[in-house]
């Protein structure tokens, strides 16, 4: 990692009822979440992951979303198998745009996991989306709710500490940085390939796979890039 990033060892800063927390639109949810689901939650020793589909994604107001249903049946086949991932409906439940700062907020208040710690859940975003993190709403305050942990992504640097300090001068240590797989494939590359007529065997679950053909979902004329 660049950018004087500090990585974390398995188990760092792990405690009883940490939660991980890895919101996005999941149109579709691919491999590529969940090795960065599983990844966070083992460096961090995290008890498990919340998958948070957005409800209408703020910063995506002109494109086409697939209905929550889609997203939401998506997600949840696509974590079947694995006991430490949860699906999170909070954002799909609530009307109106989906701000972290107003879901952390309500998960802090009320953890959909029984036995989760309040104070430890940590949001789970790409270095991508950590440098507009600035541009979010009240983005001090998710990091007073939440700890952030950034996982790389291909193409993006990583922001260094002295980033980190001038944004969020105090809050250094709330900000997390992690290790793990940059796999290259997305969900925009996934809609294109299946409104192309391509395959998609490989980047994500076949279960998942099978929902997409089965519901005719991204046909060429919806499809669009994230």
């Amino acid at each position: 990692m660049g950018g004087g990033a500090v990585g974390l060892t398995a188990g760092t800063g792990g405690k009883p009822g940490a939660w991980g927390i890895l919101g996005g639109t999941f149109d579709p949810v691919h491999y590529a979440h969940l090795a960065l689901a599983e990844g966070a939650r083992q460096a961090l020793g995290l008890e498990g992951v919340l998958f948070l589909p957005a409800g209408i994604p703020p910063h995506k107001p002109d494109r086409i979303v697939s209905a929550p249903s889609h997203r939401a049946a998506m997600v949840e086949l696509a974590i079947a198998d694995n006991p430490a991932f949860r699906l999170c409906r909070a954002e799909l439940d609530r009307p109106g745009p989906s701000y972290a700062v107003d879901t952390a907020a309500a998960l802090v208040a009320v953890p959909p996991v029984e036995g989760a710690d309040p104070g430890g859940f940590v949001w789970l975003l790409s270095v991508e989306a950590l440098v507009e993190l600035p541009t979010w709403r009240e983005p001090q305050r998710l990091l007073e709710l939440v700890r952030i942990g950034a996982v790389p992504r291909p193409g993006f640097r990583t922001p260094g500490r002295a980033w980190v300090s001038e944004h969020f001068p105090g809050q250094e240590e709330r900000i997390l940085f992690l290790g793990g797989p940059e796999l290259g494939h997305s969900a925009s590359r996934i809609r294109q390939l299946v409104g192309e007529g391509r395959s998609i065997r490989y980047l994500l679950p076949p279960a998942v796979e099978a929902y997409i053909h089965d519901h005719d979902l991204y046909s060429p004329e919806l499809w669009s890039k994230d």
